[in-house]
This record gives C-alpha cells, structure tokens and sequence, in this order.
C-alpha cells in the first residue's frame, strides 16, 4: 500500500514538474522580454517613456485567425497569442491625432505625428524584429493596459507583453510610418468575407509587412477592418518615397469600402470629404480638426526651407493642450520619425526641449547632444 502510494506521489509530482518546466519553457523568452524593460526619461509624475525588446516569436496570422468580432473577441486573440494562462486586462481607447509628411531641404522624408489622449500615460517604446517581417520601432499607450509604471510589479511587466499588438504609430526598416487617428462617424465593421483585422492589428501588419505605402493598401485591402473601441478611425501612412496617404472607409458608403486619399497632413476628419470640414467645429460623420490640419499647412508655407526644425514646428502648430471635457484633447507624445535615416525624436507631453532620440538600424537611444 505504501509503495502505491509513493508510486502515485511520484507521479504527481513528476506531472507538475513537467507542467512547471514547460510553462517555463514556454514563458522564457517572455521572461527575456519583460527583462528588456528600460525607463529612459526621468519625469516624476509617474508617466514616462520606456522601451523593450521584444524577443518573443509572434504569429499575427494566428491572431487574425482568432476571429474577430468586437472587442472582446480582440482582446481575446492578443490575449491568448501574448500571454496564454494568464489574466491580464486591456482597455481599449479612444484617441485623437495629427500626423504629417514633410520632405526637408536635405531630401529626407519625415511623418510628423502628435499623439492627443485626455488622460495622461506613459509610452512604450516597442522594438520588434519578427523572423519573417521587417524590423520597427513602435510607440504604445501604457495606461491602455493599467501599466503605465511597469516596472512596479510583476503583473505590470507580463502586461506589456501585448504592447506589439496595440501600438498607436511606428516605423519600419524599410522607411514605412504608419499612425492611427479617431473619426466622429460609425465605427466600421466590413462584412465581405475576408478576415477581419482590428484598428491596432494592421498597425501591426503593416510595420511587419510593407515595404512601402502602395503595399500597405494592398495589405489592408485583403481583410476587413473592425474599429475597435467603439470609435471609428483612419490611417496616415508614408514611405522613404515620401508617399502620404491617408487610408479611410468611406462614411458615405454604404459597404464602407477603403479608399487611399494623398494628403500632406491628417487630423480628425475624413480628408476625403475636407469640403465639408470647417475649423473649430464638429461636422457630423465628417470629423473635426480641421484647425490642426490647417497649422500644419500654414506652417509648410510659412517657412519657405525646410528642415527638421520645421516638423516640430509643425508639431507645435498642430499639439493640444489638456481639457476636461475633450477626449481627443493633450498632447501625450509628439514623434519625428526620419524615414530616411530610420531616427525617431521623442517628446512627451510637450517638453519641446527634452526629445529622445531613437535610431532604429542600431536599435538604441542616442545620448543627448
């Protein structure tokens, strides 16, 4: 009796220590990642910018191929592809922007991106370099997933395991931005039978995927979009060419089908009906904005040569500042990505004079000048 027991015991424990080491096993390169974590600047009000490394394998098809539907579903799919067993909460935001393309007197293109959140939240840094996608810097809102100090717990930390997945702009090696910004109309939800894919998703796909802007469209056209949140959105995406499109579904279509409208600069509104958009107003379906898109151009025309100077200026032109009653209002992460030389200057909350900046190739923050 005895040594049956010892047997059974045996056995147990021989289970949970296969269990153990396979969660283990499992989880070690998450473990890498969470290990990456860095703080880079030094702000005391509890939101800064951090950046990590991620060194985990991700399957964005297998994400895609979750299956879609609302947001649970969503959050469901990044869940189970970033931290399967575990219990982690995202909160799905809402969001405001402006972006921009500008190409400076020495030939280099630039996407100027404003990132506006009422609330405040510290940012992201996300390297990725998939095995068979292009290496990017991505940038996501920490208070989305209750982390925006990862570095005080554990279960801050394995949340940031999902930031590949729910980034609001980026760049790619291949000199590819992309950013995403809020609409006023309907969110959409495309039902032609093709996958469907989610706002922060084709961030995703595009960063990993495209090596220029016509690839992006062509990208986003094989699947239909679902905006999450309960908001609708549209993208701003450029290349080292230089090629600013902004990629909307239309409102005043009934299938909602995408269209690629070429435009300098983008903020709230749909710039495929910018006829209809007057400044400091709502519109209706058609967005708000337009005084921000308006500042960026201005500042375009005003200063005859451009220069890197020129996109914060423009960047100023176009911030917000922090108001109670607005959403899309304060200015939490103003970005110059060079798509040329593959850099990023960071600036949050509008300390124009303490910018970050990151240099893709060597996947590294430069010391300051």
């Amino acid at each position: 009796m005895k040594k049956h027991v010892k047997r059974i015991s045996l056995i147990i424990l021989c289970i949970i220590l296969l269990l153990v080491g396979s969660f283990c096993i499992y989880y070690f390169s998450r473990f890498r990642t969470i290990s990456s974590i860095q703080e880079v600047t030094p702000y005391g009000d509890g939101y800064n910018l951090y950046q990590m490394d991620i060194k985990y394998d991700y399957d964005l098809d297998q994400i895609i191929d979750y299956g879609i539907t609302d947001n649970q579903s969503m959050i469901d799919a990044i869940i189970k592809e970033a931290l399967p067993l575990l219990p982690v909460k995202i909160k799905a935001p809402d969001f405001g922007c402006t972006a921009f393309t500008m190409t400076d007197n020495q030939n280099q293109v630039h996407m100027g991106r404003n990132y506006d959140f009422k609330l405040d939240t510290s940012a992201m840094l996300v390297y990725c370099a998939p095995q068979n996608g292009y290496k990017s810097v991505a940038f996501a809102a920490l208070d989305n997933i209750s982390a925006n100090t990862p570095d005080e717990s554990m279960k801050k930390k394995l949340a940031t395991l999902t930031s590949p997945f729910i980034c609001l702009d980026g760049m790619n090696e291949k000199g590819v931005s992309i950013a995403v910004l809020t609409l006023d109309s309907e969110p959409v939800f495309q039902n032609t039978g093709k996958p469907t894919i989610a706002t922060t998703l084709a961030i995703r796909l595009v960063l990993d995927r495209a090596a220029s802007t016509q690839e992006a469209v062509n990208l986003l056209k094989e699947y239909d979009m679902f905006a999450s949140s309960g908001r609708d959105y549209h993208f701003y995406i450029t290349d080292a060419s230089g090629d600013g499109r902004v990629i909307e579904y239309d409102c005043d279509s009934e299938t909602r089908e995408l269209v690629d409208t070429r435009s300098e600069a983008v903020t709230n509104f749909f710039v495929l009906y910018k006829d209809k958009v007057a400044p400091n107003q709502k519109n209706g379906i058609y967005g708000h904005g337009r005084e921000r898109y308006d500042a960026v151009l201005k500042t375009f025309e005003t200063e005859t040569e451009h220069t890197n100077s020129t996109v914060w200026n423009a960047l100023k032109a176009s911030s917000q500042d922090p108001s109670p009653t607005d959403i899309t209002s304060n200015t939490q992460w103003s970005i110059n990505y060079n798509n040329t030389d593959l850099t990023a200057e960071i600036a949050l909350r509008r300390n124009w004079d303490d910018k970050t900046i990151y240099n893709l190739s060597q996947n590294k923050i430069e010391p300051p000048n």
